[in-house]
């Protein structure tokens, strides 16, 4: 004859009580409340996402036919000098907007961090301001600021004796335009990034750093760098994924609609993407060069990946 003895009851850790088996609606629970967001994205991101891969290998015409090609319309976008006019384009605006965006947001959030400033509150709320303006006003505002005829910058370049520029006609001049529409719409934001950041750190340390002899840009280079390092490298990937996909400030200040002036001086790579796309009605072509955007979104990230993993070996 055969003796079952009795399952041993699972104790919980750290007593000696047998752990209570949750019933299937408290186990469930959990799952339910994530499944909203994750059925969201499945929908409207993920889905989407893949199709773009699928059409990405055909001649796809909206109201025509659907002919796979396979990889030509990726064979087609390398050697399309419109390609990369747009990602030279794309390149250029991201390095004039987001260099001195950071630079300048680092030092405005180490200055606010140790001034003595009154309705420090009011200043550190007014950096949102950009942030909330609608971007259409503020294009029209910086068109009228850089007007090659009445705007105010060659107004006062014919002080000091230079010719007005044509910034919207140029290409330099277009850049350095939308880089600067981007820059004042986000260092406010980024400021307060850095200076969130920079609360946390004790007064005690500078305050030491001041006794020991360390002037105001030691502190900045050996304390407030540094415990800024995760915060920059976030807001740096961040900016260059936005810059990556730069879109509304170009089509806004562009003479020539989706190609951003006659000879597409400031067309950008998902204006291009949008002139293929829904502009001369060639899905795939589109297609394939979102997923170029892609690959450079997640060459970001895997930079990203790299330098944060650096960071946290050196600590």
């Amino acid at each position: 004859m055969t003796t079952t003895l009795p399952d041993k009851p699972v104790l919980a850790e750290g007593t000696g009580k047998p752990r209570r088996r949750l019933p299937f609606v408290e186990s469930f629970t959990p799952y339910a409340y994530i499944a909203p967001f994750f059925v969201l994205f499945g929908i409207f991101g993920l889905l989407p996402f893949l199709f773009t891969f699928y059409v990405a290998l055909f001649d796809w015409n909206p109201i025509g036919d659907q002919t796979f090609i396979g990889l030509d319309n990726f064979s087609r976008m390398l050697v399309d000098p419109r390609f990369w006019n747009a990602t030279g384009n794309t390149v250029s605006i991201w390095l004039l907007s987001t260099i001195p965006q950071l630079a300048l947001a680092l030092l405005l959030a180490h200055v606010l961090n140790h001034a003595r400033l009154r309705f420090a509150l009011f200043f550190r709320m007014a950096m949102l301001v950009p942030y909330i303006t609608s971007v259409a006003a503020a294009a029209v505002v910086f068109a009228q600021l850089f007007d090659r005829n009445y705007g105010l910058l060659n107004w006062l370049l014919g002080f000091v004796g230079i010719e007005p520029i044509d910034f919207v006609q140029s290409t330099w001049g277009s850049h350095l335009l939308i880089a600067v529409m981007v820059a004042w719409r986000w260092f406010g934001y980024t400021t307060l990034l850095y200076l969130a950041s920079l609360q946390a750190v004790p007064r005690d340390v500078y305050e030491a750093a001041s006794i020991d002899g360390a002037g105001g840009w030691k502190q900045f280079v050996h304390i407030t760098i540094p415990s800024l390092r995760p915060v920059i490298i976030f807001t740096v990937v961040t900016s260059t994924i936005g810059g990556l996909q730069i879109f509304t400030e170009p089509l806004l200040i562009s003479p020539g609609a989706l190609t951003c002036g006659p000879v597409r001086q400031c067309q950008t790579l998902s204006l291009f993407l949008y002139e293929q796309g829904f502009g001369q009605y060639e899905f795939g072509y589109g297609s394939a060069i979102g997923v170029a955007l892609f690959v450079m979104v997640i060459v970001a990230a895997a930079i990203n990946y790299l330098l944060s993993s650096r960071i946290r070996a050196e600590r």
